[in-house]
């Protein structure tokens, strides 16, 4: 990897769109139709990992796993019909342009794929900005694996301790430490700031709105780039 390569690394569900609260619905109801009656807060508290890993984490890992595509596909199904009225976060696509502009290579870095992946992308519109996109179908472990962020720095060639992740959970948190990479929180998917810090976040935002307004401060100001 290249000494003076940098990368900005961003989380989409929950960070860039506001998607946290209808994937916990659309879990929530997809579950149900299989006759687990799960909580809605633990679902919530779950969103940000693979769907692989998500059931384990709800249902136990020593379940009967059949039913696990047909869940999956349900949630995907509800998860859907919320499609028309997706927003981006005020200042999502201005930050990850403000990022590039100032050296980053901008990386989408999500458990989303195929066409959830494609919409998530139009809604945030700043294609311009983004240098490479790694998601769920390429690594065998989601989040709270490292394997998303890895194979992020290794598409565009960035050092993980001069890159920074951003994400909005504890997976993304505990993702990006066990890859090297420092996280900054944002508050936006519905934790609060003590459960990011003490997840290990390097810093808080209320949003990436809020980010964007503090960037000079934040370790998003400027890629620290040179050997040591």
């Amino acid at each position: 990897m290249a000494a003076d390569v940098a990368a900005a690394l961003f989380d989409v569900d929950g960070t860039l769109v506001d998607t946290t609260y209808l994937h916990t619905l659309a879990w929530w109801q997809a579950l149900a139709q299989f006759g687990h009656e799960v909580d809605a807060a633990p679902i919530h508290r779950a969103i940000g990992m693979g769907s692989d890993q998500l059931l384990d984490h709800l249902l136990g890992d020593d379940r009967d796993r059949s039913e696990d595509e047909a869940i999956g596909a349900a949630h995907l199904a509800l998860y859907a019909q919320h499609w028309p009225g997706l927003r981006a976060f005020p200042g999502a696509a201005e930050l990850l342009r403000e990022c590039a502009g100032r050296g980053w290579r901008v990386v989408l870095s999500t458990s989303a794929s195929g066409r959830e992946l494609d919409v998530l992308r139009k809604v945030l519109d700043a294609d311009d900005a983004v240098h490479a996109v790694t998601d769920a179908d390429a690594v065998a472990a989601s989040k709270p694996a490292p394997d998303l962020v890895r194979a992020a720095l290794e598409q565009v060639g960035a050092r993980a301790d001069r890159s920074v992740f951003v994400g909005d959970s504890v997976w993304d948190v505990e993702a990006a430490n066990r890859a090297g990479t420092p996280c900054l929180g944002v508050e936006s998917g519905g934790l609060a700031a003590a459960e990011l810090r003490d997840a290990g976040a390097l810093e808080v935002h209320a949003s990436v709105g809020a980010l964007l307004a503090g960037l000079d401060d934040s370790a998003l100001a400027r890629p620290r780039t040179g050997e040591r």
